[in-house]
């Protein structure tokens, strides 16, 4: 299949370039430079894209976005996590309704934040949407899909959890201070993780392209979530070091703000119903053998 790529940059964006290209895939770049080589353009800010080297394409990966978890959510970096996913699905979502010969499917990005802080319950893709910054800003990202389905376009909003790899994210973040014997709970460790290995993603990805029947949320996440004290734990065991030394929740407010409640305290149990049930076979539902994959040198 020919398919158009954004935020191909990204650690999920560059794991899918290999990945789909290693299928036989011929995958395009949706960049911000011109005379690239044959690559599509679009400035989202400038609302401006040109789709005229796109012809005959197939399916569309939307994943570009302002990081979330680079700097404090001050008022101006929550403007730019806001308008960067909404000004960008809106303006590629309208273009791809316009052209003449459209693609059957976009995967647009989105992520569990969705769901909110829940505690120890149990959501997927039926559940309503949670209260708080991120839960707001997949809501109004989700929407912004609406003028590619109202064009007859097969949309689905994949909804990412932690995405677990040695080359970037928040497992890379975690390994410099788990190494040196200083990793530990944060808050009292109760909260729940749900997190998928890079593998998983372009698999579900590769997954969700061949099945026509999912389209709407789909929620990109290992069917094991844990709690931080069992993630933390089994990391360092991993990792062959203590992990005893414990992030209170005032200090992790102190140094991250807003954005300690929801990414470091909030508790997200998901579960991926709709891979499931369309007979996804996972490469990762064991944390401990995630880990192992991505660490330990075969």
């Amino acid at each position: 299949m020919k398919i158009l790529l954004t935020g191909s940059s990204g650690l999920i964006g560059s794991a899918l370039t290999a990945s789909l290209s290693a299928n036989g895939h011929n995958v395009k770049r949706l960049l911000r430079s011109r005379h690239t080589g044959g690559e599509a353009y679009w400035n989202p800010e400038e609302g401006t894209i040109d789709l005229s080297n796109c012809k005959g394409i197939d399916v569309v990966i939307h994943l570009a976005g302002d990081s979330i978890a680079e700097g404090r959510w001050s008022k101006a970096k929550k403007a730019r996590i806001l308008d960067s996913r909404i000004k960008g699905t809106q303006l590629i979502a309208t273009a791809l309704a316009r052209l003449e010969e459209r693609p059957h499917t976009l995967i647009s990005g989105s992520a569990i934040g969705f769901y909110g802080n829940r505690g120890a319950d149990i959501v997927d893709e039926g559940s309503p949407a949670g209260e708080g910054f991120l839960a707001g800003v997949c809501q109004q990202w989700e929407d912004a899909t609406a003028p590619a389905a109202e064009a007859g376009i097969r949309v689905v909003n994949v909804r990412f959890g932690m995405v677990l790899s040695s080359s970037g994210g928040a497992l890379k973040k975690m390994l410099l201070p788990f190494k040196l014997g200083l990793g530990g709970v944060v808050g009292d460790g109760k909260q729940y993780m749900s997190w998928v290995g890079i593998d998983d993603v372009a698999g579900m990805v590769q997954h969700i392209i061949n099945t026509p029947s999912l389209r709407g949320p789909v929620n990109l996440v290992s069917p094991s979530p844990v709690s931080n004290r069992q993630f933390v734990r089994t990391l360092g065991q991993v990792l062959h070091r203590p992990s005893i030394l414990p992030m209170p929740a005032f200090m992790a407010r102190i140094m991250f703000g807003e954005m300690a409640d929801e990414l470091l305290l909030a508790s997200t149990r998901v579960m991926p119903r709709l891979l499931m049930n369309t007979g996804y076979n996972f490469i990762n539902s064991d944390l401990r053998e995630a880990l192992e994959s991505f660490l330990i040198k075969k």
